[in-house]
């Protein structure tokens, strides 16, 4: 798979969001929403890679900010990962897409993905992770151009020398609460543990 998107690549992490911050002809730009890239610390060694933002994260400009991203503190807490300082935090899409009503919003289409891609792929060079965990079917179409979560989730997979793994996005655990085995919040904390296990294998060698 090719990494690099783009024919002169960035310089820096800096570089690359200043240069995000600073798109005009996005599928978005006309959206009247927000750019909302990352949170977290930079020099992380776990990524993690959302969908989009929704309304807070519009207000606020930080990624997973609302009831999912308070639950997706909870799930990296509960794997003993410090949200703020062992992860970093990023988007597929950097803007919301709005939806109809111009109040909710929607999941990103195939163009939006495919647009902001290449800032994506620069994001993980330069972060240069050695853990990727996938969010939901919008990140898992972004990195590995496939989805179906469901099938693929729990699953490790290598991208230049990295693993990842793509996981359940925190939204789809908010709708379904039952923790019974099999379910997906019991899922999750299956694929935290085998996070864990391969973050502290890796961060021992």
């Amino acid at each position: 798979m090719q990494s690099n998107l783009f024919s002169q690549p960035f310089n820096s992490l800096d570089e690359v969001l200043n240069a995000i911050k600073s798109l005009k002809d996005d599928p978005l730009a006309n959206a009247g929403t927000n750019i909302v890239i990352s949170r977290g610390n930079p020099n992380a060694k776990l990524l993690l890679i959302g969908e989009a933002p929704g309304p807070q994260e519009n207000i606020k400009g930080k990624p997973f900010v609302g009831p999912a991203g308070q639950l997706l503190d909870k799930i990296l807490q509960a794997g003993n990962f410090d949200p703020e300082q062992d992860v970093y935090i990023t988007n597929s899409v950097f803007r919301m897409p709005p939806g109809d009503d111009g109040k909710s919003f929607r999941k990103p289409n195939d163009k939006e993905i495919e647009y902001y891609r290449p800032f994506v792929f620069e994001i993980i060079r330069l972060i240069d992770p050695k853990v990727i965990l996938l969010t939901g079917n919008v990140a898992c179409q972004s990195v590995l151009q496939k989805t179906g979560i469901t099938s693929l989730r729990g699953q490790w997979t290598q991208l230049d020398g990295r693993w990842l793994m793509p996981i359940f996005h925190p939204s789809y655990l908010l709708r379904n609460q039952s923790k019974a085995p099999g379910s997906p919040k019991s899922l999750m904390w299956e694929d935290v543990k085998e996070i864990r296990k391969k973050y502290d294998e890796l961060m021992s060698t």
